[in-house]
């Protein structure tokens, strides 16, 4: 499509959901990066927050914190596969978005140390607005989609001006709005689709899954070594730090080689059969990025700086562990598999939660996940499968 001559703008029209040699543009890579700072800031807080002794404090912190960093991510990433134009006032548009993440981020101290929410409202208010200009540009060329789009602007709208408000409630009520708004921002994209489906390119968004997930991964695996070369300056004897950083690499490969194995983007049909896979890739997510914590928090252990003892500490990495297993398993593998592979695969996720029960976790967890990729090399999805 050639852009308007007088303002240089491209008509943002759907885009061909059959469109050969899609895949993910330099700006949405870019988008990524940014997200990940703040992911990678709030795995540092939840690290903070276990070592302390806060675990349910901080547990319920990083679900509040992560949803407003997945669910901003997942709407451009869903909007960009329908009306990407990579126009001028597209990619304006998006960086205002991504300096709405940066702020959110810096307001992740706040949230997690004083319960102090109202910087990442503002922020995440700001990274919606934006968005809401893209519904609204999308909607002024007439078609199928322009009442679902229009259905986006406004209940995107509505929800943020009950974001707004609800920074002047008391404390007492905050948690409980908190979690009818998320409920609300759900609901939004299910009512908005019911109207006229908005487009989208099944290889092109999961492969943007994919993206994301390797460099939540790749975040956490930094995070750890990071903190694993900090602690073997002051240990005396390094040996189960060694231990440590061979467990952080295997089960980082083993996460990698679990989640690309299955044919995603089969998993991508109908509105109603992909809610499951678009909204459950939240855990998976949360559970990648708070795996770096978790590594974190057995090096405190080992090195004495946390209140937390084992063998129960060590549920900090197994529980996203299993958590990311289990889900790769359940939305993406479990249709494409085999009985063998059917089986494995949660055995060894539930095998690994309840590791730190067994008197060798280190070993037995790194084993576990080295004997679940076996399985899926010999049991390779099928031509019909991969095709």
């Amino acid at each position: 499509m050639k852009p308007d001559s007088r303002f240089r703008l491209v008509p943002m029209r759907p885009r061909d959901p059959n469109e050969t040699g899609r895949a993910a543009s330099t700006l949405e890579l870019f988008f990524d990066l940014v997200f990940v700072v703040a992911v990678s800031i709030a795995a540092a807080h939840l690290h903070h927050a276990l070592t302390e002794g806060h675990v349910v404090d901080g547990i319920v912190n990083y679900g509040f914190v992560f949803f407003g960093i997945w669910w901003a991510w997942m709407n451009f990433t869903w909007f960009a596969t329908s009306f990407d134009t990579d126009d001028w006032l597209y990619r304006v548009l998006t960086i205002v978005q991504m300096g709405g993440v940066l702020v959110f981020a810096s307001g992740i101290g706040p949230a997690f140390g004083g319960h102090d929410y109202s910087v990442l409202i503002v922020a995440y208010v700001v990274m919606r607005v934006a968005l809401v200009a893209q519904w609204l540009r999308a909607s002024r060329p007439a078609g199928p989609t322009r009442r679902a789009t229009l259905r986006y602007a406004a209940g995107i709208s509505l929800v943020q001006v009950l974001w707004l408000a609800c920074v002047l409630l008391p404390s007492g009520v905050f948690t409980v709005v908190l979690i009818v708004l998320i409920a609300a921002e759900l609901v939004v994209p299910i009512v908005a689709e019911r109207t006229g489906t908005t487009p989208w390119h099944p290889h092109h968004i999961t492969e943007r899954y994919g993206l994301f997930t390797l460099i939540v991964l790749g975040e956490s695996l930094l995070a750890a070594t990071n903190a694993i070369i900090e602690a073997l300056h002051d240990a005396e004897s390094p040996d189960r730090l060694i231990g440590i950083a061979a467990l952080t690499l295997v089960a980082t490969a083993a996460l990698w080689w679990i989640y690309f194995w299955p044919p995603h983007h089969h998993a991508i049909k109908d509105v109603a059969g992909s809610l499951a896979y678009v909204y459950g890739h939240l855990f998976i997510f949360a559970a990648a990025g708070a795996f770096s914590a978790g590594i974190e928090v057995e090096i405190d252990v080992l090195t004495g700086h946390t209140t937390l003892q084992p063998p129960h500490a060590s549920f900090a990495y197994t529980i996203p562990l299993a958590v990311f297993v289990l889900g790769t398993w359940a939305l993406a593998i479990r249709p494409h598999a085999d009985h063998v592979v059917n089986a494995a695969l949660p055995s060894a996720g539930l095998l690994v939660l309840v590791d730190p029960l067994i008197p060798v976790p280190f070993a037995l967890t790194a084993a576990t996940l080295a004997g679940a990729v076996a399985v899926l090399v010999w049991r390779r999805p099928t031509d019909r499968d991969v095709a």
